[in-house]
Formats: structure tokens, C-alpha cells, sequence
């Protein structure tokens, strides 16, 4: 098989896995994706996993990528709460939740970091449509927050929440206190519990 037509059947797939390609051709030789990737044609994003290095250009398509090459996963704690404007720092990692074990990558779309939940904890976010008619998993805000104290069990003082730098203003006209209310007692951890009340006294919410 020559490039230009494994291109022209892949490219709008933007990512891609290994298990793509033999769907579509069983026979398929792998060695051409190691040559096509040493040649600049590929970008390679973890095993069995390749992009289009063209995408790299578009917007939004590292967090895209985050949801297709470790799956079941979506994208929660900094990133989500940096994108809810909740927190003021800009976030160079991706960072994601995931039923599957504990893992990071780095190629060059970007750094992803997943954090692992039990599969009953996997819940709390949605598809944001993003560019290109594409989607990607996305934590509410309430989620993303309750994702963080409970995976960072550090953020139980004053001290270290108010190092968060939330936005008050934010949590308090755009944050559903109900909802964060009924998710965090989904997760049955009473340390949680404990940790959300004093995030609301120290926020004075």
C-alpha cells in the first residue's frame, strides 16, 4: 500500500489506531506506519495510536486526542476547572479521569495525565462539541471540582484550597450547588464530605 491512499482513506479521521487500520485492510503491513512516522508523515501518540501531524494546527485537537487514546476517559480536575475559568493558571498538561489504571503520555500535541476512578465514579460529564463537527468528554464543573479533592486528598485545610485561587464569582453564578451536593454523595467518601464543606466556608459559599 502506497501513502497517498492510506492518507486519503485516514485523513479525516485526524487520530487513529492501529485496530482502524487492519479493519480496513486485515493485511495491512505495520512496518509502513514506523517508516511513514520516521518520515514525518505520522505523529505517533502512544501505542498503537497515530495523528495526522497537519492537526496539529487545529484547535482543540490535543484535548480531542485525549479522549480517543486512553478510553473510557474525560477530561476533568485543572484542565476542565482552567476551562470553567474557575482557576486562573493556564494548564500545560491535559488532565483527564479514567476506569482504567493510572497514566500519562507525551507526544507532540501535548502532555496527558489520567488519573483513575472506579468505574461507578464515572459519571458527571458530556460530549463538548468542539472544531471540525468533533466532541470530546468533558467534566461538568461541579465534577471537575469533586474529581480534584477527591483524587488530591492534600486540599483538606484553608490554607491549601485558598492556593486553588477559585473564582467566588464564578462558583457562585455559574455552579449548580444542588448538583455538587448529590454527586459528591455518590462517592460515598465521607473525607470528601468534609472536604467539600470546608471549600464552601473557605469560599463562602
Amino acid at each position: 500500500m502506497n501513502w497517498i491512499e492510506f492518507k486519503n482513506k485516514m485523513f479525516d479521521l485526524g487520530c487513529f489506531s492501529i485496530h482502524q487500520v487492519y479493519a480496513w485492510q486485515p493485511g495491512f503491513d505495520r512496518n509502513n506506519l514506523v517508516r511513514w512516522t520516521k518520515k514525518g508523515y505520522l505523529v505517533h501518540l502512544r501505542r498503537g495510536w497515530y495523528a495526522f501531524p497537519e492537526y496539529k494546527d487545529k484547535p482543540e485537537f490535543a484535548e480531542y486526542i485525549a479522549g480517543r487514546i486512553y478510553n473510557p476517559s474525560y477530561i476533568s480536575l485543572h484542565s476542565a476547572l482552567a476551562f470553567y475559568g474557575l482557576i486562573p493558571e493556564s494548564v500545560v498538561q491535559i488532565t483527564s479521569v479514567t476506569s482504567l489504571k493510572t497514566a500519562s503520555f507525551t507526544n507532540e500535541f501535548g502532555e496527558y495525565s489520567y488519573k483513575s476512578v472506579k468505574s461507578d465514579l464515572m459519571f458527571g460529564y458530556f460530549r463538548r462539541p468542539i472544531a471540525d463537527g468533533r466532541t470530546t468528554p468533558y467534566a461538568t464543573s461541579e465534577k471537575a471540582l469533586l474529581d480534584l479533592l477527591y483524587l488530591y486528598p492534600f486540599y483538606n485545610t484553608e490554607s491549601e484550597l485558598l492556593e486553588l485561587r477559585l473564582d467566588g464569582d464564578i462558583l457562585r453564578t455559574h455552579w449548580d450547588r444542588r448538583t455538587w451536593l448529590t454527586m459528591g454523595k455518590s462517592f460515598q467518601c465521607a473525607r470528601l464530605e468534609k472536604r467539600m464543606q470546608l471549600l464552601e466556608k473557605v469560599y463562602n459559599l
